[in-house]
């Protein structure tokens, strides 16, 4: 499970809507067949390791990190691909939560006489699948906030120098991180200040990630690289009811895809946003900031995962923050988070917690 769950991450950020699955199919001791969903979602990891693995199928053991699906989609269901393989056992690592499914995969390889054993590896699977989750059950993707930061929690000094807080190493690992979300996600104020590209660089990728931008007013550069570049990459714009009707037009024009949200008060409501990238199909989300985006994001309990990168200088209470106000009065009411993971990269320290639940 352990390898099928590996396999899986293989493709994490480019399978969506569909969950990043990984299979592995064991014949007398001895792996027959490897499969990942592969890019856009089909065909499944099921199918590409029955593929591999041919006639030695029968009779083997199937190791999948999610509940084959029973229902006709795009794709024929693979709980019969596993049926008519002659497969003599499953071992999944978490039932889908997908009312199409729900058990039925499950339900259909027993019914056939095949042996199925569940909750192997379940913590694991939860976590590489928790975008798929929040998708289906939600209707909003998984959000992972990244906070690069100064020791006292700026990203820039009043001036707005930024460049660079962090070190090469940090700043590698944020691209590797990039790559397994489906998306980056910044604010308007980020956009303007630092003209982002947003884009994996130095991995050897070619695949990018969908780049959006939270912009109630679309008052964005239309000489920025992501204006310059949306037909290469894409581009979501999410704005306003309000928006001037000539940018939606304009930013139409150079490629962008224009997602229109509600308003909370005077500024874009980020429970709305999330349900509309949801709703285009996108599982996780890896938000870059800035300082008013993730507030806003804290503010109304949308953010499952905080991904800190801090770095050993100081910047003074007139550097900008990292997060904006969050007008709190009470340490009760501050959001609070579980730490899962510290370790140096280069010069700085990486530190990740979940959401408390």
């Amino acid at each position: 499970m352990r390898l099928a769950l590996s396999l899986g991450r293989r493709n994490m950020g480019r399978t969506w809507p569909n969950p990043a699955v990984g299979c592995v199919l064991v014949r007398e001791g001895r792996v027959v067949g490897r499969g990942w969903t592969q890019p856009g979602g089909r065909p499944h990891a099921e199918v590409v390791a029955l593929a591999q693995a041919g006639d030695a199928a029968r009779g083997a053991t199937a190791y999948v990190t999610l509940e084959p699906c029973s229902h006709h989609g795009k794709t024929p269901p693979c709980a019969d691909a596993l049926v008519r393989a002659g497969v003599a056992r499953v071992v999944a690592a978490l039932e889908d939560t997908d009312a199409r499914v729900a058990g039925r995969g499950f339900a259909r390889l027993r019914d056939a006489g095949i042996e199925v054993t569940t909750d192997v590896l379940a913590e694991e699977a939860a976590r590489d699948h928790a975008g798929f989750f929040r998708r289906t059950d939600l209707g909003h993707p998984f959000v992972t906030l990244k906070l690069a930061s100064s020791f006292d929690g700026r990203i820039a000094t009043a001036t707005g120098e930024s460049k660079w807080i962090t070190g090469p190493e940090a700043r590698r690992l944020v691209h590797a991180m990039r790559m397994r979300h489906d998306a980056v996600m910044v604010g308007a104020g980020t956009a303007r200040a630092d003209d982002p590209s947003l884009t994996v660089r130095d991995m050897g990728v070619t695949h990018q990630p969908v780049r959006v931008v939270v912009s109630r007013h679309l008052d964005l550069p239309l000489m920025s690289v992501l204006a310059r570049t949306a037909r290469k990459v894409p581009v979501w714009l999410c704005h306003g009811p309000d928006a001037d009707p000539q940018r939606i037009k304009t930013w139409e024009g150079l490629g962008a895809k224009l997602i229109p949200c509600a308003l909370a008060g005077r500024s874009l409501d980020p429970a709305a946003v999330l349900q509309e990238l949801g709703e285009a199909g996108l599982t996780r989300v890896f938000c870059e900031g800035g300082g008013a985006l993730a507030a806003s994001l804290l503010q109304a309990d949308l953010v499952d995962e905080v991904i800190g990168m801090t770095a050993g200088l100081v910047l003074g209470a007139e550097g900008r923050p990292a997060i904006g106000a969050l007008g709190l009065d009470r340490l009760a009411e501050a959001p609070r988070f579980t730490l899962r993971e510290v370790r140096a990269i280069g010069p700085d320290l990486l530190h990740v917690w979940d959401k408390d639940a």
